[in-house]
């Protein structure tokens, strides 16, 4: 009977893996319905996104390379979304995702958090206040943010190090999409 004991438990162990396996990848999408696709003309944005598209900090939304030079070319050098003028100073670019973050807008806090992360637009590094954006922004339902935070455990910048909870990050943003 102990021997079966054994074997059973192996087999519930392969079973809970499999079904682990098959929760975490048949829940996500093959590309973030969000993200993935220019606004303007709904074609999916090739990949790596930051080399073929631009996030625009006024409305927050990645708008392909391909509409950005379209609008150029037709003499539109404002947002080619939301038509606001584009900044030539940190300070209103600053000022713009500030607004769209007290507009609690994911996409806006997950940027604000970047900046932070990596000191730029005129902000002091500060790891902890990247962290503590991408939070809100993963509460918010962002799955870059859940990413962020994943990449934030795993190398114990701004947090503690810790594997097992980068892990549910990166898993729970491989679930959402």
């Amino acid at each position: 009977q102990r021997a079966h004991r054994n074997q059973h438990k192996k087999a519930c162990k392969q079973r809970a893996a499999e079904l682990k396996d098959k929760q975490l990848y048949s829940q996500g999408l093959e590309r973030s319905e969000d993200e993935d696709f220019c606004p303007i003309c709904t074609l999916p944005i090739p990949f790596p996104l930051n080399q073929h598209s631009v996030l625009e900090a006024c409305c927050t939304k990645k708008i392909c390379n391909g509409c950005v030079l379209a609008a150029t070319k037709r003499g539109m050098f404002d947002c080619a979304f939301c038509r606001t003028p584009l900044s030539d100073n940190d300070a209103d670019t600053m000022a713009m995702v500030r607004a769209r973050v007290a507009k609690k807008d994911p996409q806006a806090i997950l940027f604000l958090g970047n900046k932070y992360f990596f000191g730029e637009l005129g902000l002091q590094k500060d790891m902890r206040k990247a962290v503590e954006l991408w939070t809100k922004a993963a509460e918010l339902g962002s799955i870059g943010a859940l990413f962020e935070l994943g990449n934030a455990y795993d190398n114990g910048k701004g947090v503690q190090q810790d594997n097992a909870t980068a892990v549910k990050f990166f898993a729970k943003a491989a679930m959402q999409g």
